[in-house]
């Protein structure tokens, strides 16, 4: 392990409004481009790529993600950016469209270089106290856990706040999936490594990266927006009608991490071969699966099975019920690469 090096591991925040009108047809998506970055700055990153349809706007920023619905923000970044800072100004620019908060979730993996990290993200207790002073008091049911696993290295934390009432996105059968992949196969991350003088920009890069790799195929109906780094690292955004998906790879040996999201529909999508497609691709020696949905579903039962199929075994589950938050399921995984 590096005693030093990029931190793969991501901070996501989700924030979720309501306002009068309960057709709100563009809400946050009015937003200016020049406050989101103005936001971004806060959070220490900028965006450069994008891509958008008429459900959402998907940004792909320096360090992540960022997803903007016209009630829901997601923004998911790494390294030592400051997340949390973007709390204040959102909720200000949301309040001048006539949106309230309604909804918020923080989530994030065990940092691989923790002591790196800055302030309010030194840690959990730090980002509680600090979503607790930022969040507007109507946001009362609240509540805050690790999820342990069998490595003291592989954690899952996660923050909910929310109002009197259930939100989640659109309707109770869907699903969010955040998977986190360590100690990649040295083959698979030697493909998010650029050549020298290659030729070619951030953005050409990155759609060879998608092509040569196979990340193009998980799901080939999303519209991908995707980005290669120099001298490596890799950021992928792809939306597919309301649903969206993201991958961040960060590839350097000793500390290497890929990350996957998406969301779904428990009854119409099939995670298991999606999880499997996104294992082939990166031959993780480790991997933790986190699924958040409204219903107490087994899909998770389904995950275990799945995986076991391309190598790796369930070595801990841990869930927990989150108030007005929906239930969470946190798997960890590890397997010998062939």
């Amino acid at each position: 392990m590096a005693v030093s090096g990029f931190e793969g591991y991501e901070k996501r925040l989700e924030l979720q409004f309501s306002g009068d009108d309960p057709a709100i047809a563009i809400g946050l998506r009015q937003l200016k481009f020049e406050l989101l970055e103005e936001v971004l700055h806060a959070v220490q990153c900028t965006v450069v790529s994008a891509v958008a349809n008429q459900y959402l706007d998907a940004y792909v920023l320096s360090e992540s993600s960022l997803f903007v619905y016209p009630t829901m923000i997601i923004i998911k970044t790494c390294g030592t950016t400051q997340l949390l800072k973007s709390i204040h100004p959102l909720l200000n620019h949301a309040r001048d469209l006539g949106l309230t908060l309604c909804g918020c979730r923080y989530t994030r993996g065990s940092f691989i270089f923790p002591e790196s990290q800055p302030f309010p993200h030194t840690s959990f207790r730090d980002e509680v106290i600090y979503l607790e002073e930022n969040l507007p008091a109507h946001v009362c049911y609240r509540k805050a856990t690790v999820m342990p696993s069998k490595s003291s290295s592989h954690s899952w934390h996660v923050f909910s706040a929310s109002d009197d009432e259930i939100h989640m996105p659109n309707d109770d059968v869907l699903y969010t999936v955040e998977v986190c992949m360590t100690e990649l196969g040295r083959n698979n991350a030697k493909k998010f490594f650029r050549k020298p003088d290659d030729g070619f920009t951030g953005d050409t890069a990155g759609k060879e990266m998608t092509r040569l790799t196979g990340i193009g195929e998980i799901n080939p109906n999303a519209v991908i927006c995707d980005f290669a780094f120099d001298p490596c690292g890799y950021s992928m955004n792809g939306i597919d009608c309301d649903r969206y998906s993201t991958i961040h790879v960060t590839p350097e040996d000793g500390y290497s991490y890929a990350s996957f999201e998406c969301m779904g529909s428990i009854y119409q999508d099939d995670l298991v071969e999606v999880l499997k497609k996104v294992v082939q691709i990166f031959r993780p020696a480790t991997m933790s699966v986190s699924i958040t949905c409204a219903r107490s579903v087994e899909l998770w039962t389904r995950v275990v099975t799945g995986l076991e199929k391309v190598g790796l075994k369930c070595r801990s589950c841990a869930a927990d019920e989150f108030p007005a938050g929906g239930n969470v399921v946190f798997q960890t995984f590890t397997g010998r690469r062939k």
